[in-house]
């Protein structure tokens, strides 16, 4: 078992790495101060069906009843204001109170869309986070930054709402389609590019075996995310509220994003449009002369040895034009410019860069896309 601690908005949140730790989540909520007494569990309806069970029977156990227990369709769609306020309605009808905590049970979305609720709900209850997906376990669980997407573009209504616990169990990862599992170790080459040359180490030495998943990948993904967790951690710990250094995490997203909004949020998984975010953002950087073109090709190396989408192939239809306009709804965007985040090296990154359009639609159509 592994666990970290973070001091941060006046409050201490647990993140404990454990096998078998879904079992043992309302304990661990115990173990953090939270009073025993009813709670709510948001899940989505496919890990509900396989995990919703073995939950519930342990929050019960631990003296937390699951009052009421929603679950959303899967999927980015369901990270919605229409959907939270399906679940304010169903906390008012269990008579959710002030203090009780509630329990978020699977990946990205859910927590995002939980923990928004959470933080909105009579102005704000705990709340514990049960990552199932590798991109929430060592991404978006930690940090506290919670939201929901409009049609105008992603993660545009959020709050900074830090989980009390977040509970990370890495046999869930056993239920994890290729696809998704493959999404997740883009997040995690995102931080190593970003933050940790030893993580891109690991990763590139473990990528055969990663990208299968299965039994031969359990020891290699637990390193994985211990110590991408880690690395959020610290940054989190350091600037909260995403004004400074923290800010190095969104490599790759201001283009991800805006693949994103133009696949109606279906056409990729955010792991993969994050993926083929950092190739865009790391040819800019090379054309800045920030980043050599070696270490560029390392990472285009790397994340196709961890199964991620060929750019050649994925971006052949997709308009740089229109990829860039739709950057345009960035929410890191600063006196009406972009700022991206670039490489400077493997391991080092930067933050608050200004491009020039010209040179982002030349990196797109570098990396694929029509003009």
């Amino acid at each position: 078992m592994t666990e970290l601690r973070l001091d941060v908005s006046g409050a201490r949140s647990t993140i404990t790495i454990a096998n078998g730790g879904l079992a043992r989540a309302g304990r661990l909520a115990r173990a953090s101060g939270l009073a025993p007494g009813p709670c709510a569990v948001v899940t989505d309806t496919r890990v509900g069906r396989l995990y919703g069970a073995a939950l519930k029977r342990g929050l019960a156990a631990a003296g937390f009843p699951v009052k009421t227990f929603v679950a959303v369709p899967p999927g980015e769609r369901s990270k919605s204001l229409a959907r939270v306020a399906g679940l304010y309605d169903a906390f008012a009808r269990a008579g959710l109170e002030r203090g009780r905590p509630v329990f978020a049970l699977g990946g990205g979305v859910v927590g995002d869309l939980a923990g928004f609720a959470a933080a909105t709900w009579l102005r704000g209850v705990p709340w514990v986070g049960v990552p199932t997906s590798l991109l929430a376990q060592l991404d978006s669980s930690i940090g506290g930054k919670v939201g929901v997407d409009l049609e105008a573009g992603k993660n545009l209504v959020g709050a900074f709402h830090q989980p009390r616990v977040v509970v990370i169990d890495p046999t869930a990862l056993a239920s994890l389609s290729r696809r998704h599992l493959r999404a997740g170790l883009a997040e995690a080459a995102k931080v190593g590019f970003a933050l940790d040359a030893r993580l891109v180490a690991l990763l590139e030495r473990d990528a055969g075996r990663l990208s299968q998943g299965g039994p031969g990948a359990r020891r290699a993904l637990h390193d994985v995310v211990v110590r991408a967790v880690a690395a959020k951690a610290r940054l989190v710990q350091a600037d909260e509220r995403d004004a400074g250094r923290r800010q190095l995490l969104n490599y790759g997203h201001t283009v991800g994003h805006a693949l994103e909004l133009l696949g109606g949020y279906r056409r990729w998984v955010h792991g993969e449009a994050v993926a083929l975010g950092m190739v865009v953002e790391a040819r800019i950087a090379v054309r800045l002369g920030l980043l050599a073109a070696g270490t560029a090709d390392r990472q285009s190396r790397l994340l196709a040895a961890l199964g991620l989408p060929n750019p050649g192939r994925s971006l052949a239809r997709v308009s740089a034009r229109k990829t860039f306009n739709a950057m345009q709804l960035d929410k890191k965007k600063s006196a009406g410019e972009l700022r991206f985040v670039l490489t400077e090296g493997v391991g080092v990154a930067s933050f608050g860069h200004h491009v020039k359009r010209a040179e982002v639609i030349a990196a797109l159509q570098d990396a694929g896309c029509e003009p």
